[in-house]
């Protein structure tokens, strides 16, 4: 079997989806081969969001950016998608209905799992394209750690809101304040998908938000970690009443634009130039680590 000419007719039929499962097995190795090949795995998570936005939220936000910026790519740009990870690390929504949360360990075995296989079948890079806030320190953490087992497969777990200029678009104290289900995700998913928002359910004022003392935050530099429910009875954490489809629009053009930048950076670069074999300096022996099925319960404190 000739697997490099076999491959180039079906990596030219799967370019429209970009998706690695469409591919058969000759040519997902040819697009391994390919210089600076790069995966990217979309994470969202199955989590309430209020009363007027669906559980897939963050899914659904991560899978459709990630194809409208694909899209924009050069088609024969080497990148590919996986499927999109519909559960994640959500235990600050657990106690409202609906809300499924993976196990911290469970995700990241889940993690090393798929960086594994990739590794081993000779992909340059992954790319954790993440739309939940909740899990950003779990998958840098995890991230971090599936490197140092396999250093040939470089990992870059980006967070889908942190682009400069987006938030510029939505006035204080939205801007601070909505970290759920507010202004920002409303006025997106009134954009992309109008038909999953309950306008009606809205609440028709913030419910029981509780601010820390002065000098401190939810999020930021000096973050608390928070537990959905004792912010609010909805569990909307902000104000989505000025939500408009107009607003979706202008965050979607910033979001799709920026990211368009920093996936051409990436794919115009030849990053990590560093050979898969190089090791830091010092003793060759691998330091000890807790065995595999262990290895994922240290976590840092970092919350949504």
């Amino acid at each position: 079997m000739n697997s490099d000419a076999f491959s180039a007719e079906h990596l030219r039929q799967a370019a429209r989806s970009r998706g690695l499962q469409h591919l058969p097995w000759p040519a997902a190795a040819a697009a391994a081969r390919h210089p600076g090949s790069t995966v990217v795995l979309p994470f969202g998570s199955c989590e309430q969001h209020g009363p007027h936005l669906p559980l897939c939220t963050d899914a659904l936000f991560a899978e459709r950016l990630l194809a409208d910026v694909l899209t924009a790519l050069p088609a024969d740009a080497p990148i590919w998608t996986l499927p999109t990870e519909q559960l994640g690390f959500s235990p600050e929504h657990l106690g409202f209905p609906g809300t499924v949360s993976l196990a911290a360990e469970v995700l990241m075995a889940r993690l090393e799992a798929i960086v594994r296989s990739l590794a081993e079948a000779g992909f340059s890079r992954l790319v954790l394209f993440n739309a939940h806030g909740g899990q950003i320190a779990l998958l840098e953490a995890a991230a971090r750690q599936c490197r140092q087992r396999h250093p040939g497969l470089l990992l870059l777990p980006w967070f889908l809101w942190s682009l400069e200029g987006v938030m510029e678009l939505i006035p204080q104290p939205e801007r601070s304040d909505g970290l759920h289900a507010g202004l920002v995700e409303t006025s997106l998913m009134l954009h992309l998908a109008p038909d999953l928002v309950i306008s009606e359910e809205i609440p028709a004022a913030p419910d029981g938000q509780l601010q820390p003392p002065a000098g401190h935050s939810l999020e930021g530099t000096r973050p608390a970690v928070w537990l959905a429910h004792e912010l609010s009875r909805s569990g909307m954490v902000g104000d989505a009443r000025g939500a408009s489809a107009e607003l979706g629009a202008a965050l979607h053009s910033r979001l799709v634009a920026g990211w368009c930048r920093h996936f051409r950076s990436l794919l115009d670069s030849s990053w990590p130039a560093m050979p898969a074999t190089t090791r830091p300096p010092g003793p060759t022996a691998r330091p000890a680590v807790a065995r595999e099925e262990d290895s994922c319960t240290s976590l840092p404190d970092r919350n949504r």
